[in-house]
């Protein structure tokens, strides 16, 4: 596996801590870690969906305005 794979992965991974008394490191499962990936999927989309409303409705502003630009012109 590559170095950059390995760190991608890495950062998913909740942070390692010391058991108290066998020394080893926490691991999370795989249905965990797929859990964790898909709540974050969920929570990009909603994200984009917002910005993607956003963005379309500062469209329509821009475009009414210049629409009422227009007529305003024309009228005077």
């Amino acid at each position: 596996m590559s170095q950059q794979l390995e760190r991608a992965i890495a950062r998913f991974r909740p942070r390692e801590r010391a058991s108290a008394d066998s020394g080893e490191t926490a691991r999370i499962s795989a249905a965990a870690f797929r859990a964790a990936v898909e709540q974050r999927l969920r929570s990009l989309e909603r994200d984009i969906g917002e910005m993607k409303g956003r963005l379309n409705g500062l469209i329509f502003l821009v475009i009414g305005t210049v629409i009422a630009q227009a007529v305003l012109k024309v009228a005077s």
